[in-house]
């Protein structure tokens, strides 16, 4: 991910329930680090290239929070109203310009014919951990943005560079049978895929297979990141 750098600052977040005569807000502390920002003391919580990213995630997942953030649906400093959806396509917006980016491992990719969803995650982790001679994993660059999805293999194994136009990614998921993918000499890595439109056709999928190769950057993150922000601001503009 790009770090930005943002002062340290106060995270409030409102609890529910509990005795709330002893504590009606929590305070967590955002630390700035050399990859990124994070919530202090949560070893646990990824990275996030800026404070928009850090925040918007934790609206749509309380990692380590006791519950969701709730993005304010309007500006207490001017007298404008937002709706919520407004407000989360906003939010969305914002984090595509930005765009978000970290290296994972390119297991394959696997033709689906019609075949989207979990099923086609679930199908392309199968044919690709069946194979007899699987295919050499390589380290590629993973960036989201407005346009899309860009993979970027900086040793040119494998390609060069491919680009997924985001009018043409229609799915992302965790593997649904949450197996991993091992090598010798590294930690076992959950395998998540997207699902996108093959090149010249209207119904032919492909399913694109990779395992998460920073623990920090987790897969969960990166499926979030694609479905909610990108494939989202796509179902609402």
């Amino acid at each position: 991910m790009k770090v930005a750098t943002p002062p340290l600052s106060v995270l409030q977040q409102s609890k529910k329930g509990g005795d709330l005569s002893n504590e009606l807000v929590r305070h967590f502390l955002i630390e700035c680090t050399p990859k990124g920002v994070r919530l202090k003391g949560c070893p646990n919580e990824p990275y996030f290239g800026s404070l928009t990213a850090l925040v918007y995630q934790h609206s749509i997942t309380p990692l380590a929070l006791p519950c969701k953030l709730i993005i304010p649906d309007r500006d207490p400093l001017e007298d404008a109203v937002e709706t919520p959806s407004q407000s989360i396509t906003n939010s969305a917006a914002e984090l595509l310009k930005q765009g978000a980016a970290c290296n994972v491992w390119f297991l394959g990719s696997v033709e689906m014919e019609s075949l989207t969803g979990f099923q086609a995650v679930q199908k392309a982790t199968s044919d690709v951990l069946s194979l007899e001679a699987p295919p050499t994993p390589t380290v590629v660059h993973f960036k989201v943005s407005s346009q899309g999805i860009t993979l970027t293999d900086n040793q040119r194994k494998l390609f060069f560079r491919r680009h997924y136009a985001v009018n043409t990614v229609i799915f992302c998921a965790l593997d649904p049978q949450e197996r991993k993918w091992k090598r010798d000499g590294y930690p076992s890595a959950k395998i998540f895929g997207f699902v996108a439109r093959k090149t010249g056709t209207a119904m032919d999928n492909v399913c694109h297979l990779f395992a998460e190769h920073d623990p920090e950057q987790p897969a969960s993150a990166i499926v979030n990141f694609v479905s909610k922000v990108m494939i989202g601001s796509q179902k609402n503009g």
